[in-house]
């Protein structure tokens, strides 16, 4: 569930906020499927600073519901772009905060998964891992969108981040 606490179309500007559950779902042999399930509860905003510049933010809480077999974590998302000129292109920077608010006794080693999986590892509590992304966003039509982008970690902490290349193809109908 996610809901439009505010919205002004005029000003860009819009804040939500929202719940999901992750079923534990999935083989265990393959990292999945462990603990009770995970709730997620999370803020996020946006608003355009100038033309063709934008920043949106989010933040949130994963929460499982079995302790002992995954991690609770605390995360902060920030995202930057730019239009270049009146092209269809934008680049843009990101900045990512993962915070483990507690360890748990399911996975062998101590790392926790950031954002791609919560194992449920131990000796993990308080640890942060912080990374920066930079890219390139391709924006055609209102309804296709294509980007790529290289993370790093930016903390001698790097959890499961060496480095990490994405690629997103956004189409809407």
């Amino acid at each position: 569930m996610k809901y439009n606490i505010y919205k002004d179309a005029e000003t860009q500007t819009i804040l939500s906020g929202g719940l999901t559950f992750e079923l534990p779902v999935g083989s265990t042999r393959a990292l999945q499927g462990n603990g009770d399930g995970e709730f997620h509860l999370f803020v996020t905003g946006g608003k355009e600073l100038f033309e063709g510049m934008h920043w949106l933010s989010g933040t949130g809480f994963r929460l499982p519901a079995n302790r002992s077999a995954e991690n609770q974590q605390w995360y902060w998302s920030n995202h930057l772009d730019k239009k270049l000129g009146k092209s269809a292109f934008y680049v843009f920077a990101e900045n990512n905060i993962f915070h483990y608010m507690t360890s748990a006794d399911e996975f062998p080693l101590p790392v926790g998964g950031q954002d791609l999986f919560n194992f449920g590892a131990p000796g993990i509590t308080g640890n942060t891992v912080v990374t920066g992304a930079w890219g390139v966003k391709y924006k055609p039509s209102q309804n296709l969108e294509l980007g790529i982008a290289y993370e790093v970690p930016l903390t001698n902490r790097e959890d499961i981040i060496d480095d990490r290349l994405t690629v997103d193809l956004i189409l809407r109908f």
